[in-house]
């Protein structure tokens, strides 16, 4: 889940997965960066653009009560072939093809 718990100890948890051969999915693409197995989840950088427009919305008047609520609308897969490698897990070509970004 998507907390800061996760976020801080994500060393431990990649280590412990990898030591345990434990096949672990994230919500944010630095865990497969660096050395979990997959990530599927927001991409931030495209928040922020998004929260730009909102800023400049408010400086040009708008009441913040009267902006709608958007939810995110860019999700990226990030698939580590290298610990897929390592845990003896075949990654379906499928899949593959789908991910944003495949780190061998």
């Amino acid at each position: 889940m998507p907390d800061s718990f996760t976020t801080v100890h994500s060393d431990l948890i990649i280590s412990l997965a990898t030591k345990y051969r434990f096949p672990a999915v994230s919500w944010i693409r630095f865990f497969a960066a660096d050395g979990g197995l997959m990530s599927y989840g927001i991409n931030p950088p495209d928040l922020y653009r998004r929260a730009a427009s909102y800023v400049d919305r408010i400086l040009k008047g708008t009441k913040p009560a009267d902006l709608p609520v958007q939810q995110p609308t860019k999700f990226e897969l990030v698939i580590n072939l290298k610990t897929a490698k390592a845990l003896g897990l075949a990654v379906p070509p499928a899949l593959l093809a789908q991910a944003d970004e495949v780190i061998e």
